[in-house]
């Protein structure tokens, strides 16, 4: 692909303005920049370590379309599911041999074919469908009505062929719900996090609802969040009815979320919440913020069990988001946002003060949690009625006691 990735570099300026958590055009820049710059090096790292005329037919055809059609083939390349693809075959590429099941190389073709498609160049490709299907990302899926390689050339997607299973694409934007594409979410995930299956059009039609409702209360509420939502997100992936978890994001799929239709308010924040930690998830690949290790050791007051430090450097920071969220939906009027405000406000403050004393915090994880920190204290402005803060403040220290009591063995946290 053309335009390789550049040294990139965060400035001060917009390193504080995603510290904040609040949108900004500087950040949202940077982040995109970080994303392509590592789905390319990712790319280029796979043709690398699998050398072949089929893998090098597969990149001709990308560069074609790219020369038709560059954003066509930017969004195929920069799917979020494309990074699972990827991330997922360079591990198996690098893998010990007989370690690991074998990459799946032929995704290219499949990647390259889409692109091809969608830039409406004259193009040949025969792939192999898996288990009878043939997918096509941010199109949909084919299912050959017969066994073998399917022969691919222009005008083979056809949405109204009853072979062909689209992509769903949610209301008011360019967001697809993503119930078709094999790599929507990374191999094993735990249980709680399993992606649910090819939904009904009545499940798709309760998406579309949900979905539209939930950006109209962002917007009501925070339109800089709803700008943020219809920027970021290209893809979520509804989760199976029977997990626990109301979201979760995927550092190897920037831009995708894993959600559990819930009612359009509790969407709305989960958004605002996974989102968060979608943003600093790419920043990470920019920036080393903190040298911690992966013990479980911290109290997080929205976990009941130990956290390392980096998870607690993430909550904080989607909590910090979703303090701000619930604080302007309760100016708008929003019934019991002033509790919600409360409570992730007074959790955010009980750990920043760990974060900031670390010795193990770089020197842009100073500023980071330091400007954190201030954005926690602007709220000051706007405190909610009636002593609510104050309440949340003293049930969170006597949570906080019970935690320490039943893990001795940790250091305590001292709350700011």
């Amino acid at each position: 692909m053309t335009g390789g990735p550049g040294p990139l570099i965060a400035a001060p300026d917009v390193l504080r303005a995603l510290a904040s958590t609040e949108p900004s055009a500087e950040g949202a820049r940077l982040l995109g920049e970080v994303r392509r710059s590592k789905r390319l090096l990712l790319l280029r790292a796979i043709l690398d370590a699998a050398p072949g005329t089929e893998s090098a037919e597969h990149w001709a055809l990308l560069e074609e379309a790219e020369r038709q059609d560059p954003a066509a083939v930017r969004d195929v390349l920069h799917y979020p599911a494309t990074g699972v693809w990827a991330e997922e075959t360079l591990r198996r590429l690098h893998a010990p041999g007989g370690r690991a099941p074998a990459p799946d190389l032929g995704h290219l073709g499949a990647l390259a074919a889409a692109a091809a498609l969608r830039a409406g160049i004259s193009f040949k490709s025969v792939l192999r469908p898996v288990q009878g299907r043939l997918v096509l990302p941010t199109l949909g899926l084919l299912r050959p009505a017969r066994p073998g390689p399917v022969t691919l050339t222009e005008g083979a997607w056809d949405p109204a062929d009853p072979a062909a299973l689209p992509l769903h694409a949610l209301p008011g934007g360019h967001t697809a719900l993503d119930d078709l594409d094999p790599y929507r979410a990374t191999a094993g995930p735990p249980a709680q996090l399993r992606p649910a299956r090819r939904l009904t059009p009545r499940g798709h039609r309760r998406w579309d609802a949900q979905w539209s409702a939930a950006l109209t209360l962002l917007d009501r509420y925070d339109p800089a969040r709803a700008g943020e939502a219809a920027g970021l997100l290209r893809s979520i992936v509804p989760l199976a009815g029977a997990c626990r978890s109301t979201g979760a994001t995927q550092p190897a799929a920037p831009g995708s979320v894993l959600v559990r239709v819930q009612s359009p308010p509790a969407l709305a924040a989960t958004l605002v919440h996974e989102i968060q930690h979608g943003k600093l998830a790419v920043l990470g690949d920019l920036l080393a913020l903190h040298t911690a290790d992966r013990t479980p050791r911290h109290w997080a007051p929205w976990r009941s069990d130990p956290r390392p430090f980096e998870g607690l450097l993430h909550g904080t920071y989607a909590h910090l988001a979703l303090a701000r969220y619930w604080q302007r939906a309760a100016l708008y009027g929003a019934r019991a946002a002033w509790a919600a405000h409360a409570r992730y406000r007074a959790q955010v403050a009980a750990v920043l003060p760990a974060l900031q004393e670390s010795r193990q915090l770089t020197p842009a994880g100073r500023e980071f949690t330091a400007a954190m920190a201030e954005a926690e204290r602007a709220m000051d402005e706007l405190p909610p009625p009636g002593g609510q803060y104050a309440t949340a403040r003293a049930a969170l220290d006597r949570e906080r006691r019970a935690w320490l009591a039943a893990h001795p063995q940790l250091a305590p946290v001292t709350p700011g």
